[in-house]
């Protein structure tokens, strides 16, 4: 017999919707949850605490406050996946085995990645980023500090949670510079590795325009490579032309990450092994079951699924998961589909929101009876009071 009906690698926000969801039809202590984690983040708050709309306590919990009753809590990191033999490895050396695994443990943010990005969030004032709990807040006062010259804003050419996160905190910054008149003496600048600023057309006609409005100087196709804080210097390489460098000065500097599957995903039989999504884990886009391993499903940040990685992704995959993890124990086809649906709620400045909702092939999937392109005072009060009301009190509860 394996240890657990179902266990279920990551507590975050996919994790912990799962096990809610599976606790309420399985008996108890046949759920395992795997999570190192002390604290619980939300974060899609921390872009309006790097504005100054929030605080970084209102985005954290306590881990142990949110686990289901009836589920235990494995309070350790999955190091290694066995799909043959229906096991996982944690690092501190526990086998635990399974009839069904969800693997839901995010992301990597790699620090590392960008030379000399990590030394400059450590030592500059005038450098941070809103992907990690402490920077957030440092972004604030750097952008409260700033004092004018050039701020530029970048987004990584791998994928990231939350693809309009880079430029939300840009906006909110170009509004607070503009109300204690620091604009006109401001050079604002996004550098930014995709193609376009958003990927539906619909939503990027509606962010140019915004764009346009508060005169933004947008470089697509650059991707930050170098941070050389002594010399307040961003290096931009040209994915149109690899060998061409930008070297920029800068007065302040958001910075977004690289970000990449956890390493015990990209190194195991689950991931998927060439083309844009390599390393990532390899799911049926409809099912979430991975095609070579049927007993094992994911979803969240670290699925290789063409739509954007976000909370409201994660809200509508958990159910599809938990209803085909029952369909599986219960020796039947699993059905439940996913149609691809995500949110991705566009700050575009203080009161100001583009609710973009979308799902596969960039189909546009309102929720709302309104255009969702155009900047509402409505949608940005359902961000900052609304969502996570939704997500602390009903989605890691399993009743949303």
């Amino acid at each position: 017999m394996p240890d657990f009906k179902v266990v279920i690698i990551g507590g975050g926000s996919a994790g912990i919707s799962v096990a809610a969801r599976l606790a309420r039809h399985l008996p108890a202590s046949s759920i395992a949850v795997i999570e190192p984690s002390e604290s619980h983040y939300y974060q899609p708050l921390w872009t309006l605490v790097g504005g100054g709309a929030a605080t970084k306590e209102q985005s954290m919990r306590r881990e142990s406050d949110l686990i289901p009753n009836g589920v235990d809590w494995i309070k350790d990191a999955a190091a290694e996946v066995l799909p043959s033999e229906n096991t996982v490895v944690s690092k501190g050396g526990k086998r635990l085995t399974y009839e069904i695994l969800v693997v839901a443990p995010g992301l990597k943010i790699d620090w590392e990645a960008i030379p000399g990005l990590s030394a400059a969030l450590e030592h500059d004032p005038r450098v941070s980023s809103n992907y990690g709990y402490e920077l957030a807040e440092k972004t604030f006062k750097a952008i409260q500090a700033f004092q004018g010259g050039t701020a530029l804003f970048t987004h990584p050419s791998t994928p990231v949670k939350c693809a309009g996160a880079p430029q939300k905190i840009m906006y909110l910054a170009e509004e607070y510079w503009t109300k204690h008149g620091i604009r006109e003496k401001t050079d604002v600048q996004g550098f930014f590795a995709p193609a376009v600023i958003f990927a539906v057309p619909e939503y990027a006609k509606a962010l140019t325009e915004v764009v346009a409005r508060k005169k933004i100087d947008m470089r697509f196709r650059r991707d930050l490579v170098e941070v050389r804080h002594e010399t307040s210097e961003a290096v931009f390489q040209n994915l149109d032309s690899p060998d061409e460098v930008e070297v920029v000065k800068y007065d302040f500097l958001h910075a977004t990450p690289k970000m990449f599957p956890p390493d015990f995903v990209a190194n195991s039989p689950l991931a998927v092994t060439e083309g844009p999504t390599k390393g990532w884990l390899k799911v049926d886009k409809a099912t979430l079951q991975n095609p070579d391993f049927p007993n094992i499903f994911s979803l969240g940040d670290v699925a290789a699924l063409p739509t954007s990685k976000t909370g409201a992704a994660v809200r509508k995959q958990a159910i599809v998961v938990e209803k085909n993890v029952l369909c599986q124990l219960a020796g039947r086809e699993t059905h439940p589909l996913y149609d691809g649906y995500t949110s991705c709620p566009l700050v575009t400045g203080y009161g100001k929101l583009i609710m973009a909702e979308f799902g596969y092939d960039n189909k546009l999937m309102p929720s709302f009876p309104l255009d969702p392109t155009k900047e509402r005072w409505s949608m940005y009060m359902i961000k900052k009071h609304g969502l996570p009301v939704l997500y602390w009190n009903y989605m890691l509860k399993g009743r949303a």
